[in-house]
């Protein structure tokens, strides 16, 4: 007979379940939601980094300078300078053209601080006066002249300071390095 009294649970306790079940899938959605878009962030930035370090390997093991473009507001393009035996550019070839998804864009917010790098951040895309950004085949960014060229690219999502992500270029090595803003600094990836 008892047995039969002590089956189940209580409506009282089903209810109490649910309802801390719900806080918690309620805090988890907060969470989530706060942390997508430096996710998306992340992503762009290894997108970039990516391109830079696939253009500086091409040049090298192609023996070609490797021109790279950031095409507004989200794209980088990969262009091989092809040349012929006396030495002489006889035009270019399109490697790839890659566009940032998640809407991050190049963008750089109020706020922001130079990266410990420290080669400026006068715009999101900031390489000086440089008007032609390439991988030279030694491995290391040069501009048009062949003068060695540091440079930063900065990205986030709009109107989200929080979601700032930095790529840097040592011209004469070609190192490529990664950045977060964590609201105070940039910290390395």
């Amino acid at each position: 007979m008892r047995l039969s009294q002590q089956r189940g649970f209580s409506l009282l306790e089903l209810a109490l379940v649910v309802g801390i079940s719900s806080i918690v899938s309620a805090i988890a959605v907060i969470q989530i939601a706060q942390t997508v878009p430096h996710m998306k962030a992340d992503g762009a930035m290894r997108v970039v980094m990516g391109q830079l370090n696939t253009a500086r390997d091409l040049a090298v093991s192609q023996r070609r300078y490797v021109r790279v473009s950031f095409l507004q507001p989200s794209q980088i393009r990969l262009t091989r300078v092809e040349i012929d035996a006396s030495g002489a550019v006889t035009g270019t070839t399109v490697l790839s053209t890659v566009s940032l998804e998640g809407g991050v864009i190049y963008s750089k917010q109020a706020g922001l601080t130079d990266t410990p790098d420290v080669f400026g951040m006068a715009s999101a895309v900031d390489f000086g006066t440089a008007t032609t950004i390439q991988f030279a085949t030694d491995g290391g960014m040069v501009d048009q002249a062949g003068n060695p060229l540091n440079g930063t690219i900065v990205l986030a999502t709009p109107n989200n300071v929080n979601s700032s992500r930095a790529v840097t270029v040592l011209g004469a090595t070609g190192h490529i390095r990664g950045y977060r803003w964590n609201g105070k600094a940039w910290t390395l990836v």
